[in-house]
């Protein structure tokens, strides 16, 4: 088995954007809120020094170098998210019977009637700091928003 002595990335850490780890559990803190994320699962070094994220893996084989690049690609959706947030737009179409589809209890739920032509009520929770409106320009259309790019399209993806 060929393992690679070390491997390391970094990245920069964005203006007004604070980043903590502790025991990889990353904490990044920005404008519109706070994102965290436990790494415990992997056996990797990963650290705050002089405005960057380091990743660093010693003898790792060929899988546990593809998640140095993972961590930090998780680290910039992270980044985005505290800065702009993320929003998913959600078409719905059909054909005979019309889709009846109703966010409800402060964007948290959404209720979808009449899928087709059923008589039961599809009832799809958001993941937690996701947030569903229907669009009220475009016909059937909905806008999901959040700060977690994972918990937005998994939403979107529940729906």
């Amino acid at each position: 088995i060929m393992r690679t002595i070390h491997s390391t990335q970094s990245i920069d850490i964005p203006e007004g954007v604070k980043a903590e780890v502790k025991g990889r559990k990353l904490r990044i803190t920005g404008p519109r809120g706070v994102l965290v994320k436990d790494l415990s699962h992997l056996s990797m070094d990963i650290s705050v020094a002089k405005n960057q994220i380091i990743v660093e893996l010693w003898f790792g084989n060929r899988k546990e170098l593809a998640c140095v690049h993972t961590v930090i690609s998780h680290c910039k959706n992270m980044f985005a998210g505290v800065q702009k947030g993320y929003q998913y737009k959600v078409r719905y179409v059909y054909a005979h019977f019309p889709i009846n589809v109703i966010c409800e209890n402060d964007g948290k739920v959404v209720e979808i009637r009449n899928f087709l032509g059923e008589r039961r009520v599809r009832v799809i929770n958001m993941l937690p700091g996701v947030k569903c409106i229907v669009n009220p320009q475009v016909k059937d259309e909905l806008v999901l928003t959040g700060n977690d790019l994972e918990a937005v399209s998994q939403s979107a993806a529940n729906i």
